[in-house]
């Protein structure tokens, strides 16, 4: 919300009520995945039908990624005005992290069935790597240790 998105969909699944208190009284939507079985691109069809036809472009923001700054937010979302119809990804230190943003035209082929990555990879010239200063793109958390890890690097940012 800091870094200035203005609609704003989480996806959950059958058991994301927490989620949805732990987020009361923010201005964000709901929407539900209830396959099991699903993949991420599903989650993202959800969260796209969800969106207003005039959106220009859609951030896929990983749950599993919390310590990416509004800053990097801003970045991303100010290269997707310079370049609207190109894919926009964060990297550190050259390595492609998270979130990408995915431009209107490129949208339909995410409703159609194809996975994130298989549109990334389908052609690279219409993907624009842009270098933050944030390591937050790269961090997520698989495991216990990870989420531990990512404590100690909030703990270290907020100062406390």
């Amino acid at each position: 919300m800091a870094s200035g998105v203005q609609d704003l969909v989480v996806v959950v699944n059958a058991e994301g009520e927490r989620i949805v208190e732990a987020l009361e009284g923010l201005s964000v939507k709901f929407v539900r995945n209830d396959s099991a079985d699903s993949q991420m691109a599903d989650s993202v069809r959800i969260g796209v039908r969800a969106l207003d036809d005039r959106v220009s472009g859609v951030l896929v923001c990983l749950s599993d990624h919390p310590l990416i700054t509004p800053e990097t937010f801003r970045t991303v979302i100010q290269a997707h005005h310079r370049e609207p119809d190109r894919i926009i990804i964060p990297c550190h230190g050259g390595r492609r992290g998270h979130p990408a943003l995915f431009p209107r035209t490129i949208l339909d082929e995410v409703l159609s069935g194809g996975t994130l990555r298989d549109i990334i990879g389908k052609d690279e010239r219409r993907v624009q790597q842009v270098e933050v200063n944030d390591e937050g793109v790269l961090r997520d958390m698989d495991t216990v240790e990870d989420y531990q890890r990512v404590r100690e690097m909030f703990a270290r940012r907020s100062g406390s």
